[in-house]
């Protein structure tokens, strides 16, 4: 069963270049007539929610609420993975970086987030610990093989889209024998927490927007079952504003018939079957596990935990001291911003005590995180 494709005739032409693309899917025209399609699709009250970071950022930073009809509300998920990685995990990887033998290679924006006891990057300039910023899993490696000393952890922070290079990344340590790289894995995937605000909690949802840069690596399929399990109508959509707009349009239409399918506005970029390679060789290094989001909770099956072949570059696997009790969280609601059961503008820390300059949560660290989105594009 493949996933209905979004013919539109709203997408850019064979033989365009990128700027011609670019305007195309920006056009004001295009983008208004998808708004009037969507204010007459809308005759009951709708709730939708997207579920990527990217997408977060893209419709605040074209104004895309502002032109929707009263009757649809577009929530924000967990689709921010700096923003669902849990505290113990960071508190983890900041008793890692207090080691001295220790080298952190970490994405620029984990090293921000706070947890309990400060942030990695307080870490690395009052007490010294060799935390580095680095661009991918493979800069990690190459530390690793030009420094032997020194044992040296990749946070792997991610979904489906950056798990293949950090499992690509572990395959060439492994055949390298390159043995003091290691990858402490807070990797997820999508489906699950999907299943998990389909079942039900604190809102009730009439559809997705599927992220679209996991797409491109799982493929359509993975969402199946909320059409089918949860009669939840799901669009795989691009980040320019036509595309966004568009998948709305495309939900709303679902909505209004009465149906409940998976379809893909974002033919462009991605195929019903995903990038195969790239999937097996995520599959080759991990296997599923539970994992804790903030927010959620622990979801059944989202992690990705490192397989037994490749056990001598997981750093879980290390003989470490148990973390001290982490306080609850006080104040910030990151938690619940990120199932949609709050807006940012709900916490008494949003835009006062919490910043971007000074964040206090997750969700205003990330530029993917809804805090953060919300700061930016609505004062």
């Amino acid at each position: 069963m493949n996933a209905k494709p979004g013919a539109s005739g709203l997408g850019p032409s064979a033989g365009m270049d990128a700027g011609e693309i670019r305007k195309q899917l920006r056009d004001p025209q295009k983008v208004d007539a998808l708004r009037q399609k969507i204010h007459s699709l809308c005759v009951q009250p709708m709730t939708f929610m997207e579920v990527c970071g990217t997408h977060t950022q893209a419709v605040f930073q074209y104004g895309l609420r502002q032109i929707l009809p009263p009757e649809l509300t577009l929530l924000s998920g967990p689709g921010c993975p700096v923003c669902v990685t849990s505290d113990a995990y960071i508190e983890r990887a900041r008793q890692l970086a207090g080691m001295p033998d220790v080298t952190i290679c970490t994405f620029g924006d984990l090293m921000r987030v706070p947890s309990s006891n400060g942030t990695l990057e307080k870490a690395r300039t009052e007490c010294g610990a060799d935390v580095r910023i680095t661009y991918s899993p493979w800069d990690a490696l190459l530390i690793a093989k030009n420094e032997p000393a020194r044992k040296v952890v990749f946070l792997g922070v991610g979904f489906e889209t950056t798990a293949p290079l950090s499992a690509a990344t572990i395959q060439a340590a492994h055949k390298q024998n390159i043995q003091n790289f290691y990858l402490f894995s807070a990797h997820k995937t999508m489906p699950q927490p999907m299943r998990a605000l389909a079942a039900g909690g604190d809102i009730v949802l009439d559809g997705f927007i599927c992220p679209g840069h996991v797409s491109t690596i799982t493929g359509c399929e993975p969402y199946r079952f909320l059409a089918e399990e949860y009669g939840k109508p799901c669009v795989v959509a691009g980040f320019e504003p036509t595309d966004i707009m568009q998948a709305l349009a495309m939900l709303a239409a679902q909505v209004r018939e009465g149906r409940a399918e998976v379809e893909n506005q974002y033919e462009r970029l991605v195929r019903t079957e995903g990038n195969r390679k790239a999937v097996a060789v995520m599959q080759d290094v991990f296997e599923a596990r539970n994992d804790d989001w903030r927010g959620l909770g622990t979801v059944p099956g989202s992690g990705l935990g490192i397989r037994e072949q490749y056990a001598a570059h997981d750093l879980e696997r290390w003989d470490l001291p148990p973390l001290p009790e982490l306080p609850p969280e006080r104040g910030c609601v990151c938690g619940d911003v990120l199932r949609g059961a709050k807006r940012p503008e709900q916490c008494a820390l949003f835009g006062k005590a919490c910043t971007p300059d000074r964040p206090r949560g997750p969700c205003m660290v990330s530029h993917e995180g809804t805090c953060n989105a919300h700061y930016r594009y609505n004062r």
